[in-house]
């Protein structure tokens, strides 16, 4: 019998992507999919779809956890934050399954933007200036408001004058003022991998976003942004994959943002070496992994599909 790979949010393109690279590259494996409905395209990409309630039903976590004993399920890939927000710390009260996720303190340090800026500044790095309600505090203008919580570029927002303030907070449930870095054109998404032996592999892309996600990426190498990431990565003890945003500013890099699992690129940095998902479910195997040279400059693009869900008689 074929181990099982339980991948959550199957429905999204990052568990999409995950499945992906493990259709391709581990034949071997058998994938069930969980996603709060089935109206989506994952179960094209996976022997199977469970539906599950939304992470805050008090009834997600019991019926979980009978799909991971329904299935045989060896391994778990939480991908929704909304998931990891519930299931953080609670991996004993799950039997024979072993967790493919970044750690408590990366989870903790990325699920909320505020908390991302304070655990930046214990490790005494670099963080953009931030504040939360009341807002007591200087902070230049122009500068962003945004969730505290939730990933991506949707519900950022520029505020260009304290009279703007009041408007823009009272439409975010859980608002974080922060600096405005810049330039624009020098965010770097930056993907990192600790193995179990403590060594980390970065790969760092300059990319450019289409629809909020990262529709264009190019390799670059910056030594301080890779001392950055190792850094951040051995002070929040990462266990995994992780993903960096940061800017290029003209005093350093500065990072806005932690995402504690594998990102919208991980199917794009699969495809030129960085396999982060592999390593992590060879890792749990208990298998020796091993991180490749990769070339600088390589351009990469997200694409676009569509399939067909089911087949229907033709009428004449």
């Amino acid at each position: 019998m074929k181990p099982t790979v339980l991948i959550s949010g199957i429905g999204g393109d990052i568990a999409q992507g995950v499945a992906t690279i493990l259709r391709e590259s581990r034949p071997d494996l058998r994938l069930v999919g969980t996603d709060v409905h089935d109206h989506h395209a994952g179960q094209k990409l996976v022997d199977q779809v469970v539906v599950l309630p939304k992470a805050a039903d008090k009834k997600y976590v019991s019926q979980l956890k009978e799909i991971i004993s329904k299935e045989n399920a060896q391994f778990f890939i939480p991908i929704t934050e909304a998931e990891l927000a519930v299931l953080v710390g609670r991996e004993n009260e799950f039997s024979n399954i072993r967790w493919i996720t970044a750690g408590h303190m990366v989870v903790k340090a990325g699920l909320d933007k505020w908390e991302t800026n304070q655990a930046l500044l214990r490790l005494h790095l670099p963080a953009p200036q931030s504040l939360i309600p009341p807002f007591s505090g200087s902070l230049q203008f122009p500068c962003i408001i945004k969730n505290r919580f939730g990933s991506g570029s949707r519900g950022c927002t520029t505020v260009y004058s304290k009279h703007e303030l009041p408007f823009l907070a009272q439409r975010l449930e859980k608002p974080l003022l922060q600096e405005l870095l810049l330039p624009e054109d020098q965010e770097v998404t930056c993907a990192v991998y600790r193995n179990l032996e403590g060594k980390v592999a970065t790969l760092l892309m300059l990319r450019k976003l289409t629809g909020g996600l990262t529709g264009w990426a190019k390799v670059i190498y910056d030594p301080k942004v890779l001392e950055l990431c190792e850094k951040i990565a051995i002070g929040l003890d990462l266990k995994g994959s992780m993903n960096i945003q940061m800017i290029l500013t003209k005093t350093g890099p500065r990072v806005f943002e932690i995402n504690p699992r594998f990102s919208s690129t991980v199917l794009m940095r699969h495809r030129v070496g960085f396999s982060d998902v592999l390593w992590s479910i060879a890792e749990a195997e208990g298998k020796p992994i091993h991180y490749p040279h990769i070339q600088g400059d390589i351009q990469m693009a997200r694409t676009q599909g569509a399939v067909i869900l089911n087949k229907v008689p033709s009428v004449q």
